[in-house]
């Protein structure tokens, strides 16, 4: 019996671990696995490995290791960010501004803000998913204190340009924060925090081929943050708790790996994002979302998504996964708050496919033949889904 090619196309929900990730994590796990906060060696060889873990994150960004404060993941470290930040500068001002096709990660702790009498205010985006900085400079105002945008939308790919909203929120007030989301981002990019005048930045391992539960808040120099976890003042009181040290020695060589060959990447994702769009027009009634193929270098190089019309994504997702490919209807994290997309709504997409929507990830792991068999596989189950559903 021939076996069959199981296609991954979901890796802006997850991705699969380095081998090398994998290793170190079991070395730590099983041979140096002491507290880093014990005085004796196996504490200071731990102590070691977080220490290694922050130099090459930070190198990456261009900052100091004190900078780097580790996390379970993108969501604490969204929460960290607004959280503390709203917290710590309460007195200042209590309004946020973000946009309105935030992460949950961010959109749910800044309701849970509101509710402690936090005013929110969401800005609008264009059908490409991008804010107009004159919009953003419309917004501010004397009691803003913090502004919050995601680098790259996770669910469509584009690219917010958050370069010149730091600069429109700068040349505002000084003072105010500017946090980017950048779990999407982080890995396939450049990002230079301190010359793009971000103050906060967040960052997720899973998304990078590291470990899952692990990931980072870059903290400005002169940023104040509330810690919410207290207890016995690890990583310079910022966040208690003893460190997942398999885990930040994963996301540490993870991050390093992605860096290091950057440029061949991003040419290996828009080698299957160009393949991908040029053919995806094959399969009946598709629309390729947020991204015009002129400006495809002007999206996230990893992300793709795709309305089929008159067929729901819950429904192709389940007939592609039954052939071994395996794609998202949206935010992986959505799934547990499901209905509409917040997301396909801001930017314009007609009401009719707004649950017709799947979600094509890549890698560095991805392979043309993957794409290849899941547009073959499309073009068969489409149309008779699409005839089905008519019925």
């Amino acid at each position: 019996m021939e076996s069959r090619m199981e296609c991954y196309l979901d890796n802006a929900a997850t991705t699969q671990a380095f081998p090398e990730v994998c290793e170190l994590v079991s070395k730590v796990m099983y041979e140096d696995f002491g507290n880093p906060s014990s005085l004796h060696m196996k504490g200071v060889e731990s102590e070691r490995y977080i220490r290694q873990a922050a130099e090459r994150i930070a190198k990456t960004l261009k900052c100091a290791v004190k900078n780097i404060v580790f996390t379970s993941g993108g969501t604490e470290s969204n929460n960290m960010a607004l959280i503390g930040t709203a917290l710590a500068n309460k007195r200042i001002g209590k309004h946020i501004i973000t946009t309105c096709f935030e992460h949950s990660s961010v959109h749910e702790p800044l309701i849970y803000l509101e509710n402690q009498g936090y005013e929110v205010t969401y800005l609008p985006v264009d059908g490409e998913g991008h804010i107009d900085p004159d919009t953003l400079r419309d917004a501010l105002r004397e009691d803003t204190i913090l502004v919050s945008v995601m680098m790259v939308n996770n669910e469509v790919g584009s690219i917010l340009d958050v370069e010149t909203l730091s600069k429109v929120v700068k040349e505002y007030r000084q003072d105010i924060i500017f946090h980017v989301d950048a779990i999407q981002a982080y890995g396939k990019m450049e990002i230079y925090p301190k010359r793009m005048r971000i103050d906060l930045l967040s960052a997720s391992g899973h998304k990078i081929h590291g470990p899952k539960g692990t990931g980072f808040l870059y903290v400005g120099d002169r940023v104040k943050i509330h810690p919410y976890i207290h207890g016995g003042g690890q990583q310079r009181g910022m966040r208690s708790g003893t460190e997942n040290v398999p885990g930040i020695a994963g996301l540490g060589l993870a991050a390093e790996k992605m860096y290091e060959k950057l440029d061949s990447h991003r040419e290996h994702y828009f080698a299957l994002k160009k393949y991908f769009i040029s053919h995806i027009g094959e399969v009946e009634g598709t629309v390729v979302n947020a991204c015009e193929p002129p400006e495809l270098s002007a999206t996230a190089p990893h992300i793709v998504s795709v309305s089929f019309s008159g067929v729901r994504s819950e429904v192709l997702l389940h007939a592609l996964e039954e052939k071994g490919i395996y794609v998202s209807s949206g935010s992986a994290c959505s799934s547990n708050h499901p209905g509409i997309s917040g997301t396909l709504t801001a930017i314009g997409v007609d009401r009719e496919l707004l649950d017709c929507t799947l979600r094509f990830s890549f890698s560095v792991m991805t392979k043309q033949e993957e794409l290849e068999e899941t547009i073959e596989q499309l073009k068969q189950l489409v149309p008779v889904l699409a005839r089905y559903t008519r019925r």
